[in-house]
């Protein structure tokens, strides 16, 4: 039991992005249930579902913002990991122009309101681009989204010399694309990437050839989840 409880302890704990919109929210909530109270009475049946509604609002946005410690165990060497939670919406060769001009393999995660949404870093390595675009907010899962919506590209350099490009894209209630890593950085899996609120997707470009192992409609779990293995160097 206690180290059941222990777990969960863990698995609540908040990330700091949320902290100015959960202080906030609560204030907002408390006082729109105040008014409901004041002007239909405090045992009446609109200030009740008021309250029950709000505690209902206000769970969904603390469980927007859990930020669970995982930690990778195994062997990182040539490893790509989930850098989110959500469900595998894209698994194919694409051209990707901004960066590498060929074709590449993309695996898109796409992340619901009820995810996790911290992004961690896929594959050890040294940040060689960082790159924010403004942009439209489109539903996240269209193919577009990549190139249209409001987004953050980062480029890595794996040890091997793998280059590996993340995408973080906003989505159609995500208004903001936070990232952490800057250039010439070392990077780490286990370490945070960034964070995007609210509804968003996660791209990884990897080379052709490159062994994947998740399958579209599959769900994955952020710094748990190997979604490919990089093809190494003989």
């Amino acid at each position: 039991m206690v180290k059941r409880l222990k777990k969960i302890k863990k698995n609540i704990r908040l990330h700091s992005e949320g902290t100015h919109t959960l202080i906030w929210g609560c204030v907002a909530l408390v006082v729109l249930c105040l008014l409901f109270g004041y002007a239909f009475g405090y045992d009446s049946f609109p200030f009740w579902a008021a309250v029950i509604l709000s505690a209902i609002v206000y769970l969904v946005v603390v469980n927007f913002f859990r930020c669970p410690i995982r930690r990778y165990q195994e062997d990182t060497e040539g490893i790509v990991i989930a850098p989110c939670d959500g469900r595998v919406v894209v698994v194919e060769e694409v051209d990707e122009n901004e960066y590498f001009h060929d074709r590449r393999l993309m695996v898109s995660i796409f992340m619901s309101l009820f995810n996790v949404h911290a992004n961690w870093v896929p594959v050890d390595g040294t940040v060689k681009l960082v790159r924010h675009h403004n942009g439209r907010f489109q539903a996240a899962w269209l193919p577009k989204a990549s190139t249209d919506n409001e987004r953050s590209t980062i480029v890595i350099e794996t040890p091997e010399g793998t280059d590996v490009l993340v995408r973080q894209i906003a989505g159609a209630v995500a208004r903001r694309v936070v990232t952490y890593k800057s250039e010439g950085e070392e990077c780490y899996i286990d370490e945070h990437l960034g964070f995007i609120k609210f509804g968003s997707r996660v791209d990884v470009y990897l080379p052709l050839g490159t062994e994947v192992f998740v399958e579209v409609g599959q769900r994955a779990t952020g710094n748990e989840t190997v979604i490919a293995k990089l093809k190494l160097e003989d």
